[in-house]
Formats: C-alpha cells, structure tokens, sequence
C-alpha cells in the first residue's frame, strides 16, 4: 500500500561528489569540479529514504559547479529522464543525434527505451542547477528518443502549467504520470484534482512557501499524497514556484 509522507529539505539524501578521485570517471570537470545531489528518493548511496513514488523513481536536485562539471557519457535502458534548468546553462548530448544546451526555464524529455547514451556538462564558469526527475516507462525496449520544451514563468504567472504528460502544449511521454509547475507572486488557492484517487501526487516546492492540505513546506520541503480526491494548495504573497508530479501507483 501507498504511504503518504511529508520530507523536509534537510531530510533529504546528500551527495558531494568530485570530479577527481574514485568517480573521475563518471562526474566530469577540470580541474576539481563539485557536483552537489539533494535526492528526494533512494539513490545510489543513499538507501534508507522512499524507493521512489509511483512510476516516479528519482528527484534528484542537482548543482553543477566549476568547468565542466556534470556527468560523463553513461547509458541507460528503459528510463524516461527529465531535466528541468532552473539556473545556468546546461549542455547536454545523446546517441539520438541531439546537441542541445538549456538555459533557464527548458526542459527535456530523454527516453532511453531499447538504449541510449547521454552527456549533462556545465560549459560556463557559473553554477548550473537542475531538476532530474525519472521515471519508469509503461513499455519496455522503445526506440530512444529526445524532446525539449520551455516554461516561460513569466508568461504563466499564476498558472498551474503542465509540462509533461497528456496535455496541450506538454512533452508526451510513454507512461500515466503528468509534471506540472506553478510560479506564482500573490496569495492563491489552488485545488488540484488528480486523475483518480488511486493517483499519487508528489508536491515539491522550488521556492516560496505552501500550505498543502494544511501542512506547510517551505522551500525544498516536499509531500507524497495517495488517496486524495482533491489536494489543497495555497500559496504566499511572496514569489512562489511548485512541482507536482502526478503518477499511476
């Protein structure tokens, strides 16, 4: 049975990892690049936090600091992987054939399906911070494939927005799961219906404060919610931004 939670930032996995030592290999940079992991579910060294949530398996909430710095080339077999800039500009390269580089607001959609190989590099002196999220697909060994979109908070001020999933205007991908974002800068009232209530909804907050069905998270704070015909979501007046991932259990 689906557990409902609330985890605090500071409850969250942590990783520091080098681009010198052990991990050369993996996290790239020159000369020591640091590449700083806040995981919201189980992930690689961290075990003893949620396996994951629904179809949902990763929330990683990551920096890339210093030239360079980020992954190097790695494969990966049926995962959607999304990433989502927030700050600086992140490059990224795959064997579909994409050169992209995304800045503030972009975001892509990366199915690995039957087998895919992908780069995510910090080009620039500043810092680069994303959000990953992956997902399990609904169909195994799809061909790979690649897609990229833009959030334009400013256009969408006080709009839930959705980013991912089967929506006008959203990345379709192959699984029952919709990633939407709100960016607010006033008090609001938000109900947010899930498809059914045997849908999980995962409520993160980016920045600001919220209260979510009467339980505040303030930033980096975030809640799984199983069982909800509805999830009451009431913002600040001070500048707000929510993710809510909506998955099939």
């Amino acid at each position: 049975m689906n557990t409902s939670f609330v985890l605090r930032a500071g409850a969250r996995g942590y990783n520091k990892l080098r681009s010198t030592g052990p991990l050369a290999s993996y996290v790239s940079g020159h000369p020591e690049a640091v590449l700083l992991r806040h995981s919201s579910f189980n992930f690689g060294t961290y075990q003893t936090g949620h396996a994951g949530f629904g179809r949902m398996r990763v929330f990683g909430d990551e920096v890339f600091s210093g030239p360079g710095c980020g992954y190097n080339m790695h494969r990966h077999h049926n995962f959607i992987i999304c990433a989502f800039v927030l700050e600086g500009e992140l490059a990224h390269i795959n064997t579909v054939g994409n050169i992209d580089r995304l800045t503030p607001g972009d975001y892509y959609v990366f199915s690995a399906g039957s087998g895919g190989k992908h780069c995510e590099v910090n080009l620039r002196g500043d810092d680069m911070h994303a959000i990953y999220i992956w997902f399990l697909p609904d169909q195994l060994l799809l061909p790979p494939s690649y897609h990229r979109n833009h959030f334009d908070a400013l256009a969408n001020r006080n709009q839930l927005v959705t980013l991912v999933g089967n929506a006008d205007g959203a990345l379709r991908v192959s699984q029952d799961i919709k990633v939407s974002r709100l960016s607010s800068d006033t008090a609001m009232a938000l109900d947010y219906t899930p498809q059914s209530a045997e849908h999980g909804v995962y409520v993160f907050v980016l920045d600001g404060e919220v209260h979510c069905n009467d339980v505040s998270l303030a930033r980096r704070d975030s809640s799984g919610i199983w069982g909800a015909k509805r999830i009451k979501l009431q913002t600040g007046p001070q500048e707000t931004d929510l993710m809510l991932v909506e998955t099939a259990p």
